[in-house]
């Protein structure tokens, strides 16, 4: 199986995608406060899926599957900012929410598989 086959690292790309384009959107002098650290938590989370995928073993992937999630968390808090301070459109803001709910079930149904696999090795 190939990285892009992962279904929540698809869905976390996604977010990426979008984070760039609100990024772009926002007015230069928020590019370089909330805008990057907005758009830094979002390209985390997807990298450290990656990261955890190229790991050998199962509980050293996990790490890094739970930094992505403490990652993702750090961008809905940029996001819900943004959104409270008037800098990101409405219709952005309701399709990262949207992303943000099936992305998070996702990944801990995805850290919870990962983790059965570590109890059925032993």
């Amino acid at each position: 199986m190939k990285l892009e086959d992962l279904e929540v690292y698809t869905i976390a790309r996604e977010i990426c995608r979008i984070a760039w384009e609100v990024y772009k959107e926002l007015p230069k002098e928020f590019r370089f406060s909330i805008g990057q650290q907005f758009l830094d938590s979002t390209d985390s989370t997807s990298a450290n899926i990656a990261e955890g995928y190229g790991r050998f073993h199962y509980m050293d992937s996990v790490k890094f599957y739970y930094n992505a999630r403490g990652s993702f968390w750090e961008s809905r808090h940029w996001e819900e900012l943004l959104k409270e301070r008037g800098l990101i459109k409405q219709e952005k803001h309701e399709l990262l929410t949207g992303k943000y709910e099936i992305f998070g079930v996702k990944l801990n149904n995805f850290i919870s598989s990962v983790k059965k696999r570590v109890n059925d090795t032993k």
